[in-house]
């Protein structure tokens, strides 16, 4: 009985066992925490960015500066201030 009792104890694998053979029966966090790392625990606290917003605005970004290349050989000035616009818009895309 106490060798089938050993035999449960046992792991085949190398990265399952402890110096003296007997599996590990820690979980991962315990582990880092028994190492010293505080591993922080996920909260509700974050809020996600809303990803149909900012596709939406990506697109408008997109067409603006599409307009705004397509404007060069006509005028220099209003395809300038496009272009400066869509990257207006580039830097609200991320703070969304």
């Amino acid at each position: 009985m106490k060798k089938n009792k050993e035999m449960e104890n046992k792991s085949h694998y190398y990265w399952d066992l402890d110096r003296n053979g007997r599996k590990l029966s820690m979980s991962d966090r315990e582990i880092m925490e028994a190492k010293g790392y505080n591993v922080p625990k996920p909260t509700n606290e974050q809020q996600l960015p809303d990803a149909r917003l900012h596709q939406k605005i990506s697109f408008i970004k997109s067409g603006v500066r599409i307009l705004g290349y397509c404007l060069i050989p006509f005028s220099l000035v209003f395809a300038t201030i496009l272009l400066i616009l869509s990257e207006v818009i580039g830097i609200i895309e991320e703070l969304v």
